[in-house]
């Protein structure tokens, strides 16, 4: 009698999936000079206690005191100064410690080929030193302020020392971007627009098809939506950026390459305020925490195009738009005013003069008041034809 079957049919092994190719790590070229100079870094601190010395090492002053205006090349430049960190002195031994600890887990990153954020390195290094209940570090504040203390001594760039930032900030517009071999036509971002990496030096980021005229550079997303929902960009050839209030280093740098790289003016449509005034002065010539950046951050040919204190009255605009200028704005106002580069320039000066005379602030979504597309079809078309702006 034949043998019945169960119809029963054999398991077979599921093939694994294949594993993803390990892409190299774009600062694979500099990686052995950013590891050389960490181990130079440890063995001079090593030599020191071996030697019977106290281990020390000079760390670059990032302060006002340490900061130079070179106003021939139009940015801030970080001085000749530096600091001594010394671990016998109670006042800068957590310093000296932190440091160290930084670097230790930078160099694992660059065994590794691996990348972390900032938020990742305050927790990389968080830990209660033993037999104690102190903390390595009390806030993510302090641990990234060590992070740009290690830049500077090591002379490299944070994305040499595999960190990044939080993305903030977006593009929309007439190129193409490569991005870590990703090509992206940012003609096609829909309503949401290319969200700027915190790295952009060009082993990330390439450009391609670049027929954009100029920069328009606004301050808030809400503004940036405005104009990306007119379609300013397609009408006026032009890329679109936003860097959510204060641009990070990631966003200044996007607008720094594709001005220096293609020759691309940057207008900035920027609140009526010593906020935006300040924006507005980062962009220009740098910032002074950053100022040995502003050879790859700084654009000092950039414009600011409004919102402008004469508005109120040329745009016929209501009361309702004023914001009445606190004593914290007024003081830092006649700070800014105090800028060597604002201190020179009449216009500026003028500028700074109206809005405290006038006793308020304005920001650009004032313009909204007239029509909801004001902005976009009347006054910054209006603006850009008549070169009416501040350099």
């Amino acid at each position: 009698m034949a043998k019945k079957t169960t119809g029963k049919k054999t398991a077979t092994k599921a093939a694994s999936p294949p594993t993803p190719a390990k892409r190299e790590s774009p600062w694979a070229h500099r990686d052995t000079k950013t590891a050389a100079s960490l181990q130079t870094l440890a063995d001079a601190v090593v030599k020191s206690a071996l030697s019977g010395r106290e281990p020390k090492f000079d760390v670059p002053t990032r302060a006002a005191s340490n900061t130079r205006w070179n106003k021939s090349r139009g940015i801030l430049q970080m001085g000749p100064a530096v600091s001594s960190r010394e671990l016998f002195n109670l006042g800068q031994a957590r310093n000296f410690m932190q440091t160290l600890l930084h670097g230790q887990g930078i160099q694992a990153l660059i065994a590794e080929g691996k990348t972390s954020s900032l938020r990742g390195m305050f927790y990389k290094g968080l830990h209660t030193i033993q037999g104690t209940k102190e903390k390595t570090f009390d806030d993510q504040t302090e641990s990234d302020k060590v992070l740009e203390d290690l830049e500077v001594t090591l002379g490299a760039l944070r994305e040499e020392l595999h960190v990044f930032a939080k993305k903030r900030g977006t593009m929309v517009g007439n190129i193409t971007v490569i991005d870590s071999g990703d090509e992206i036509n940012c003609r096609r971002m829909g309503s949401g627009g290319y969200a700027i990496p915190s790295i952009c030096e060009p082993e990330v980021i390439q450009f391609k098809d670049v027929g954009a005229d100029f920069i328009l550079h606004v301050e808030k997303d809400t503004v940036w939506q405005r104009f990306n929902e007119d379609r300013f960009w397609e009408t006026h050839n032009c890329i679109l950026t936003e860097g959510s209030g204060q641009p990070t280093r990631g966003v200044r740098r996007m607008l720094h390459r594709l001005h220096k790289e293609h020759g691309l003016p940057v207008v900035c449509l920027l609140d009526c305020d010593p906020w935006g005034h300040y924006i507005y002065s980062v962009i220009k010539q740098g910032s002074i925490s950053l100022a040995f950046e502003s050879e790859r951050l700084a654009i000092p040919e950039a414009k600011f195009l409004g919102i402008r204190a004469k508005d109120y009255e040329q745009c016929e605009l209501s009361d309702d738009v004023q914001i009445t200028l606190n004593d914290r704005d007024i003081a830092r106002a006649k700070q800014i005013q105090e800028y060597p580069w604002f201190k020179d320039n009449r216009q500026w000066q003028r500028e700074i003069n109206k809005m405290l005379a006038n006793g308020f602030k304005m920001e650009v979504e004032s313009l909204i008041t007239k029509d909801i597309s004001y902005v976009t079809e009347t006054y910054v078309p209006e603006r850009l034809k008549a070169e009416d702006w501040l350099g």
